[in-house]
């Protein structure tokens, strides 16, 4: 039997919940009170089917591990994240917050089930589905929150244009975009969000005080006041230089793939995890090569990036908790920051390896799909190993290549130049340079031989991973640029019969050198036309493609991680 759900919210009231077979209305009353009658996209069936493309996955914490300063610290922490989940809850989706309430309070099976998929997307936006709406509710604007909902980006660029001396507030990270009477007003996060900043500050300052390691301790409490003051740089070189500490701590506005207008503004996040030392040291090896791997790229000198700073962290962590932006549909396995260009060229930046996570989603999602999508006498290429190497080597390589260019005589970061194109094209440099680096540290013998094969085997599975998380965001489209080029040079070979991909280990080689220098050229001219040109013609679906990704509808998208850290400090 099929069920519709309708949810009836009231801007200044409570929701009423029920079924009915009524035309979605909108209705505005003579007071001005806004109701609007939300109604699912689909029925039961098709949420259950949706909500199948995550698979569940448990993470474990166990407080026993950790000196009782330690707990004490992690609980403070702990509510700093939850304080940077509801801050982008906010920014994701002026609706969300409010369906999120709503539906928190549901009883019935049917609202749980929304409620579940509504937490997992942060709001009522499928991202899995290139953010079409999975309420009928309108279309999300593409510049989330951080913009007026009916600014267009001409509006935009002719404020900063006509107000030259707002550039850089309008452009910066940190803050977000109002109207104010005719025109346009920057408002730092510090007042757009100062209850909850404040809180948080609060909290930060309160765990440092826990903590045993003094740099970790000097980091929370530059954040803490970063977060008041609107000035990050400072705790991002704090941030570089924590060492030596049992817990890796991320928290703040990092990431700008949110804001798909112009990817300027930062959304919030929290990493909470615990270092693995004896893996972490095995990696300072590759660390010691970042500045051979800039030499190597293959581009001209003039464009490779000299002046920043060679220092490259690398640290293995097992994750305990995430919230915000990096929880919001696909998951984290790795990352690499800063991203502000200013602290790279002094300090360098960090990796963070997620083990547990990369763990969970090679085992659940990318070996079933080696298994259907990899021609059978190369299955076997498909390896753990190859796929953690690749995620390290590209995080590595967003720390390589342009980063500040020269434009009408200034140097200004590349992404100010390529705008909301930006994200995709610096994730199809990482994707690409991970197998280029990891090709150069076999040649010099710092990783084992057997990865040269299976990096390229594990990176074509790889793809299909990726791709199925969406052509909108940034890492699908970027796979699926690498995927399109490589087939389209012969480096891949599809196989009628079978319906599966096949690596040309002899081609390989020399097109991801050549694709490699195609996207560094994109980023060190700053090039938008082109950059708008080379992604439309290699992130196009053909219908060979098209049908081996249909034939994995049975395997998980992704995870949905079950944080035990939830149940045991709870609200």
């Amino acid at each position: 039997m099929r069920r519709s759900l309708y949810i009836l919210i009231l801007i200044t009231g409570c929701p009423i919940v029920g079924c009915s077979g009524q035309k979605q209305e909108i209705l505005e009353e003579s007071t001005g009170r806004e109701e609007v009658m939300v109604q699912p996209a689909f029925d039961d069936e098709v949420l259950k089917k949706k909500l199948g493309r995550y698979v569940q996955v448990r993470i474990p914490y166990d407080p026993l591990i950790f000196s009782e300063k330690e707990q004490q610290a992690i609980s403070l922490l702990y509510r700093v994240a939850r304080s940077m989940d509801d801050l982008f809850w906010e920014q994701a989706s002026s609706i969300g917050p409010g369906l999120r309430r709503k539906l928190e309070k549901a009883r019935g099976q049917s609202e749980r089930l929304l409620a579940r998929y509504l937490a997992i997307n942060y709001g009522p936006y499928d991202r899995l589905d290139e953010m079409e709406p999975f309420l009928k509710v309108p279309a999300r604007p593409p510049g989330a929150t951080f913009y007026p909902e009916d600014m267009a980006k001409g509006e935009f660029l002719a404020w900063i244009e006509k107000n030259p001396d707002q550039k850089d507030a309008f452009q910066g990270c940190f803050t977000i975009i109002r109207r104010q009477g005719d025109g346009l007003i920057a408002v730092p996060y510090s007042e757009a969000y100062r209850d909850r900043l404040r809180s948080a500050s609060d909290l930060l300052k309160r765990a440092s005080e826990q903590v045993e390691n003094q740099s970790l301790a000097k980091y929370l409490r530059s954040r803490a006041d970063a977060f008041l003051s609107n000035q990050y740089r400072q705790s991002d070189m704090d941030w570089m230089d924590v060492k030596d500490s049992r817990l890796e701590v991320t928290v703040g506005p990092y990431e700008v793939y949110e804001d798909l207008l112009f990817n300027y503004k930062a959304a919030f996040e929290c990493f909470i995890a615990v270092r693995d030392p004896e893996e972490s040291r095995k990696l300072l090896k590759i660390a010691a090569y970042v500045k051979d791997m800039e030499a190597h790229l293959p581009i001209e000198d003039r464009h490779k990036n000299f002046e920043r700073c060679t220092s490259s962290p690398i640290l293995v962590t097992d994750l305990i908790y995430s919230a915000g932006d990096t929880r919001a549909g696909a998951q984290t396995l790795a990352f690499n920051l800063p991203n502000d260009e200013v602290v790279r060229e002094q300090k360098g930046s960090k990796k963070v390896m997620l083990k547990n996570m990369s763990h969970a989603k090679f085992d659940a999602i990318l070996a079933p799909i080696s298994r259907r999508v990899v021609s059978k006498d190369q299955q076997e290429l498909v390896t753990f190993d190859a796929y953690f190497n690749h995620t390290l080597m590209h995080e590595i390589s967003h720390g390589l290549g342009p980063g500040l260019i020269l434009h009408q005589g200034k140097r200004v970061p590349v992404n100010f130049r390529l705008k909301e194109l930006y994200t995709t094209i610096e994730e199809a440099k990482a994707d690409v340079l991970g197998v280029y680096n990891t090709l150069f540290l076999i040649d010099r013998k710092e990783i084992p031989e057997r990865l040269r094969h299976e990096t390229f085997v594990s990176f074509l599975a790889g793809a299909f991973r990726s791709i199925r998380l969406g052509v909108y965001e940034s890492h699908g489209r970027a796979n699926l640029i690498a995927f399109n080029y490589l087939l389209e040079k012969g480096a891949y070979r599809y196989h009628q019969e079978d319906k599966c991909y096949s690596v040309d280990m002899q081609k390989v080689p020399g097109v991801v050198k050549e694709l490699a220098r195609k996207i560094l050229l994109i980023l060190a001219l700053g090039d938008y036309e082109k950059a708008m040109a080379f992604i439309d013609k290699y992130t196009h679906i053909n219908a060979e493609l098209k049908g081996v990704i249909d034939s994995l509808k049975d395997i998980p998208v992704d995870i949905e991680p079950l944080f035990e850290i939830e149940e045991k400090l709870g609200d």
